[in-house]
């Protein structure tokens, strides 16, 4: 029988599996805002900086590293990731022949004599192995493989979302402490105006005109304080969630002296950046791994046109009583083969074939949309920091501009020069430009974490946090 099976498995090993060829890149080389002279030497070293390297902020590592070891959302990533594994390897099995012990008692009438008989029988077994003459159980195998390397890669990428994820949250929160803290001064200053401004109405200098302005300016200044410590509590939640627990308070006590030029320090990306460096998209790789287990699949489809073999085998005793079953002279062996040849299915295995054939044409198509929005989201990103920067130079030019302005305008006011709405609407000019310039280098920020997210992260293996085995590994 040993013979039998290894002779076998030489004959087996046939692939009807179309040879594999990656899709073009439908995409332009070079992106539309970068040089295509560019060093590549640095821009291709450029994705693979780890996050630890590319976010040196110390509070905000901690933070992802927190995030990566309790974020329940990888937590089930990594699950599905073992259940593709464990999937991969119920395939891999059905390669070899499988050994049982079996044992069976039968009693009825005799086909002979009709007599009442009973027959009991115990032994090793080989169940139903088909031989793989074709590659259909190769193919399915190929195919479960493929199947895990896409769930791999969607952990991955949804790691990297996450660091993401974290970064983004932390630095709105410390745009949001310089926002309330923007907030609280501006109630101060006016505040202390309104109470300048009621004396003087009380004392006949100002009219009640300029009071009442005052007080809606300062009511206003008020709501906008409410706002925006509603809007940190919000966003201190949402970070909890993203962190799988609260942040601590360690670092929440860091916010009061955060800026958002001195928190987040990136490293950061030049131009002159290659279009095929979104290949080392996991979720590009995810599209690539689906395309490859569409292929194998139709390698199974077309096996199934062919004639399938399987071998059964058994050693061991047989005897009508309990007694002399494993007595001597009771032992013997069986072997057997079985031939399926499909000759009619009513066009079942044609369909299944063409369905394959179809699924591999949507994962191409699939594959290839992935790599344009990989190549719009890199395109989007760099066409906007170059622009944010000068947004964010005028837009502080501007506030300057406005500060001497309603440094003027209270000097002609106290003077009796000009009227006080031209100091109230000083006031509400810088207070609107001060928000907009904190949310500007907010979003300058932000772009820079967009941009290392689209380009990939750096992934070149898989994380070291909860890393799965190799596919291969023996249990």
């Amino acid at each position: 029988m040993a013979a039998l099976a290894s002779s076998a498995l030489l004959l087996a090993g046939c692939s009807l599996i179309p040879a594999y060829e990656r899709p073009a890149l439908p995409i332009p080389e070079h992106y539309p805002q970068t040089n295509a002279q560019g060093n590549t030497a640095d821009t291709a070293a450029a994705p693979q900086l780890a996050w630890q390297t590319y976010f040196t902020d110390a509070p905000l590592q901690q933070l992802i590293a927190l995030a990566l070891t309790h974020n329940r959302d990888l937590r089930v990533a990594t699950l599905n990731l073992e259940k593709a594994r464990a999937q991969f390897q119920i395939q891999r099995s059905a390669q070899l022949p499988q050994l049982a012990v079996q044992g069976n008692a039968t009693r009825g009438n005799s086909q002979v004599d009709g007599e009442l008989g009973t027959v009991l029988s115990a032994g090793l077994a080989i169940p139903a192995w088909e031989l793989d003459f074709f590659g259909r159980i190769g193919s399915l195998k190929a195919q479960a493989l493929a199947q895990y390397l896409a769930t791999d890669e969607a952990r991955k990428a949804y790691e990297l979302a996450l660091v993401a994820s974290v970064a983004q949250a932390w630095l709105t929160l410390v745009a949001d402490q310089e926002l309330l803290q923007l907030s609280q001064r501006t109630l101060q200053t006016r505040q202390a105006s309104l109470d300048l401004i009621r004396l003087r109405w009380e004392t006949g200098v100002a009219s009640e005109l300029d009071y009442r302005q005052a007080q809606s300016l300062t009511e206003g200044a008020r709501a906008s304080y409410a706002q925006q410590q509603r809007q940190q509590a919000l966003n201190l939640n949402a970070l909890a969630l993203l962190l799988g627990q609260d942040v601590p308070e360690s670092i929440r006590a860091q916010l009061q002296d955060l800026r958002l030029e001195r928190t987040a320090p990136m490293t950061d990306i030049p131009a002159g950046l290659p279009s095929a460096l979104l290949t080392q998209r996991p979720d590009i790789r995810q599209a690539e791994q689906t395309l490859i287990a569409a292929n194998a699949n139709i390698g199974a489809a077309r096996a199934a046109f062919f004639p399938s073999i399987s071998l059964t085998g058994q050693y061991g005793s047989v005897s009508s009583e309990l007694s002399g079953l494993f007595k001597t002279g009771s032992w013997g062996f069986t072997t057997s083969a079985g031939l399926n040849l499909p000759i009619f299915t009513a066009g079942r295995n044609l369909a299944n074939l063409r369905t394959s054939q179809v699924n591999r044409d949507i994962a191409v198509a699939q594959y290839e949309k992935t790599i344009q929005t990989a190549f719009k989201e890199v395109s989007d990103t760099l066409a906007s920091r170059d622009t944010l920067s000068e947004q964010a130079r005028a837009q502080g030019a501007q506030a300057a501009a406005e500060r001497r302005r309603l440094e003027l305008a209270d000097l002609r006011y106290r003077n009796g020069v000009a009227s006080y709405l031209d100091l109230l609407d000083a006031q509400r000019a810088l207070f609107a430009l001060e928000q907009a310039d904190i949310q500007t280098r907010l979003t300058q920020q932000l772009n820079q974490i967009q941009l290392y997210k689209a380009l990939g992260g750096g992934w070149q293996q898989a994380s070291t946090h909860m890393q799965a085995p190799a596919p291969n590994s023996k249990d």
